[in-house]
């Protein structure tokens, strides 16, 4: 068979593959003060308030602060902010949003796409595999909290891809969402519906 006929010519209408389009490099770097403006503009977006909901984040003051358990990551392309990143370990984060339930060595990602232009592109999931290698590049973190809103099914099928399993459906406030876990693969089993 020739490689550029497609595997199936009934489905496939094309009789040759489209080259993909190479996906450019996402690199992440720290939030800083210099990022408000930004991150404001991206918070009035329909696509980011659709994705997270319209929770205030305080971004003036939470810019200013660096807590040993956070880490706030403005992804770019090619020098171009497109995107946000919030890694926390839960069990120490001070709000405690995630409740007491959370034992230690857990990691809770926070993750959006600013720029309506660099969405579906690929960027997502370079973003998602780079805080997932910093989540673990510690050897105690057996564990990665999600929590999608329960609306947005598009990024529950995005989590799944990637690994995600879900635990437990849950409210954050007003905010109805879906929990979801990735387990280091080396990590003992846990119960069903326990993070």
């Amino acid at each position: 068979m020739n490689r550029t006929m497609a595997a199936n010519p009934k489905v496939d209408r094309f009789p040759y593959r489209r080259a993909r389009r190479p996906v450019k490099q996402v690199k992440l770097r720290p939030a800083t003060p210099d990022d408000l403006e930004l991150l404001r503009y991206w918070d009035r977006q329909p696509h980011v308030i659709a994705a997270k909901g319209d929770e205030d984040w305080q971004w003036g003051k939470e810019l200013a602060r660096h807590p040993p358990w956070r880490e706030q990551l403005i992804a770019e392309v090619e020098g171009r902010p497109i995107g946000f990143i919030e890694i926390i370990d839960p069990s120490r984060e001070d709000c405690h949003y995630w409740g007491g339930c959370i034992e230690e060595n857990h990691r809770a990602i926070d993750i959006w796409i600013g720029e309506p232009d660099a969405l579906d592109r690929g960027y997502g999931t370079q973003m998602m595999k780079q805080a997932i290698a910093r989540c673990f590049a510690n050897p105690a973190v057996h564990t990665i909290l999600i929590d999608p809103m329960e609306s947005n099914t598009r990024a529950h099928r995005f989590y799944e891809r990637l690994g995600f399993e879900y635990v437990v459906h849950r409210c954050f406030g007003d905010d109805r969402c879906i929990v979801y876990r990735l387990r280091r693969p080396e990590a003992p089993p846990r119960a069903p519906n326990t993070v």
